[in-house]
């Protein structure tokens, strides 16, 4: 399926202008039509929904504009762009073990005020 920018800018749920910003970032490259119009089909939804997954687990725009690089020059940087991803995926890791080890701290300040609200009230009877 084809789509224009505005129809693929609704489809992935982004503006028009964040669009345009990532094809200035070199992250996605549109196809284009006779008219010169833009021009997007179902493989470019699949990599901007990578894109988006890739960013919304904290990989920096830099380095997604690296992996997309990579991703176009072929499978001669699979490598590569595996050792990113794996690298990617290590630091997600770390950041999923801070953020264990803060909602074990909330729950236990949690516990000590629902501990402290159970006594006030059992001595306020």
């Amino acid at each position: 399926m084809e789509y224009t920018s505005g129809q693929f800018a609704k489809l992935m749920g982004m503006s028009l202008d964040t669009l345009r910003y990532y094809e200035k970032e070199e992250l996605i490259l549109p196809g284009r039509k006779e008219n010169n119009h833009r021009i997007y089909d179902d493989s470019d939804v699949n990599w901007m929904q990578f894109i988006k997954r890739l960013k919304e687990t904290g990989m920096q725009i830099k380095e997604i504009r690296k992996y997309a690089r990579l991703r176009s020059e072929g499978a001669a940087t699979m490598g590569e762009r595996m050792q990113m991803l794996v690298s990617h995926r290590h630091s997600l890791d770390e950041k999923i073990k801070q953020l264990k080890k803060h909602r074990r701290k909330l729950d236990e300040k949690i516990e000590y005020y629902k501990n402290q609200i159970e006594r006030t009230n059992f001595f306020q009877k």
